[in-house]
């Protein structure tokens, strides 16, 4: 049997990631130093995408007749880029709380690496078993990362993180085995399962196909939360450490926008995919109206984002450089909003109390008059909601939706553009109530002074934001306003 050559040069960005893993176990073995564990994934995380995009389009590796499984494009090396930063960026939210003890830094860190490490591999898979491996080696970890948590002896431990990850765990192996026995349905009809060779079954085979398609459709976008898939979403993000929530809502559902855009751009799946975005961008919104935690206003906001990508990947392969510039846009103004959450609603003890646990990321009532105390946090998080809502000053976010309408009109899904505008005026409702209530002055009934902002900042004083958080949401701040500005760089990266 001839031994098939191996391109490492390719694989330098997987070979950087895994890396970044193992040194974080070693530096947790040898040294047993907070500071130098997270820094060691810091650095690892920023090699890996200064790899990624050093090495850029590459020629492809592990290639049979006809396909290979790892292909180097510019959109891979963009995404895994992408998901090296978004590690980098939850690393740094962490830090406060990984200081004080509420996790084991070296678990947490190696976690993160070897979700990373999956997320690269989806980025350049070329085949569908390369897809789900990377899928569920960037999903695996999440699960321990949801419930890793440490609690005070004396205090009765919260149920919640427990409760959020063996939900997240069950409805994942449950997605798994459902896009596993599409793929095997889909191999049957058509022998392959390298993208490159995937296409219309024959004439006997083409219902075994199409029901393949569907299955494999499904399977991933429970990663993705897609309605009616999204069940386990706003449970588990609001019972995860908001570090981790953020993770999920950005790295996650990029790697399952990823899978899709990769399906949709060889099969025919328009059907079941328009369903689908139709059903996760109309709950998402309408239940998101009702939410009075902040974490799961984000969460079922990022369930409705998800669908006006999924209205993109609808069109197939002409709607998938639209719908990943609207992830890219998407991660990128989620992780500011998630950010701005840890920053103003810091840990306060050494171990938290499961009552502490239970409001991690508080209601929307202990966010107001938050501008008042930190103006730059506040006008961040504006620009995150604008940017999500789609509205000045958040140009990346209006871009996004603009260039999913535009795609839509373009190929004569013209319902389905109406959809979307729709969808995103009723958005406008949340987005701008939360914006606005930070801004907002309680009343304090039976006080009356002539200024209520002050008394307002008297019992809520303003406390110091960790270095690392505010440096993660300056670099977070500036590529968003600078797609914002700039957004052709990224769709020509892209395509």
């Amino acid at each position: 049997m001839r031994s098939q050559a191996v391109d490492h040069i390719a694989l330098l960005p997987l070979y950087v990631a895994a890396g970044t893993a193992v040194l974080a176990l070693l530096a947790d073995l040898f040294t047993g130093r907070r500071p130098a564990i997270i820094g060691t994934t810091v650095v690892g995380a920023i090699v890996t995408a200064v790899c990624a995009l050093a090495v850029g389009p590459w020629d492809p590796t592990f290639c049979a007749t006809g396909g290979c499984s790892w292909v180097p494009t510019w959109p891979a090396a963009v995404t895994a880029a992408l998901f090296a930063a978004l590690t980098a960026a939850v690393l740094a939210f962490s830090v406060p709380a990984l200081r004080i003890g509420a996790a084991p830094a070296g678990e947490y860190c190696f976690l993160l690496a070897c979700s990373m490490t999956g997320g690269v591999t989806v980025a350049y898979a070329g085949d569908l078993l390369t897809l789900i491996v990377g899928l569920e080696t960037l999903t695996l970890p999440l699960y321990v990362l949801v419930g890793l948590r440490r609690y005070a002896p004396i205090e009765r431990p919260s149920s919640r993180p427990a409760e959020a990850s063996v939900t997240f765990f069950l409805i994942s192996v449950i997605s798994t085995a459902i896009a596993l026995l599409g793929i095997a349905l889909n191999y049957a009809a058509t022998g392959t399962v390298h993208l490159a060779l995937l296409g219309p079954a024959t004439t006997p085979f083409a219902a075994l196909a199409g029901v393949g398609a569907a299955l494999l459709v499904i399977g991933v976008a429970f990663k993705v939360a897609a309605v009616p898939l999204h069940a386990w979403a706003p449970s588990t993000y609001d019972g995860a450490p908001v570090p981790v929530a953020a993770y999920l809502s950005t790295a996650s559902k990029l790697g399952g926008v990823l899978a899709l855009a990769a399906v949709v751009a060889h099969l025919d799946t328009g059907a079941v995919m328009s369903a689908l975005a139709v059903l996760t961008m109309t709950v998402g919104n309408l239940v998101a109206l009702r939410q009075t935690r902040m974490v799961r206003l984000l969460a079922w906001s990022s369930v409705a984002q998800a669908g006006y990508i999924l209205a993109a990947l609808a069109m197939g392969a002409p709607g998938v450089p639209a719908a990943l510039a609207y992830a890219v846009f998407f991660v990128v103004l989620e992780t500011i909003a998630f950010g701005v959450v840890v920053a103003l609603r810091p840990p306060v003890t050494l171990i938290p109390t499961a009552e502490q646990a239970e409001a991690d990321g508080g209601t929307l009532a202990d966010f107001r008059g938050a501008a008042r105390r930190h103006p730059w946090l506040g006008a961040v998080f504006v620009l995150a909601m604008a940017g999500l809502a789609g509205l000045p000053p958040g140009l990346a976010g209006l871009f996004a939706k603009v260039s999913v309408v535009e795609s839509l009109v373009a190929e004569g899904w013209i319902w389905l553009a109406a959809v979307v505008v729709v969808n995103a005026v009723i958005a406008l409702a949340y987005y701008v109530r939360v914006a606005a209530l930070l801004y907002t002055v309680p009343e304090h009934p039976g006080i009356h002074v002539a200024d209520p902002g002050l008394l307002y900042d008297a019992t809520h004083p303003r406390h110091r934001v960790d270095t690392p958080v505010a440096a993660a949401l300056t670099v977070a701040t500036v590529t968003a306003v600078v797609l914002g500005f700039a957004p052709q760089l990224l769709l020509n990266a892209l395509t």
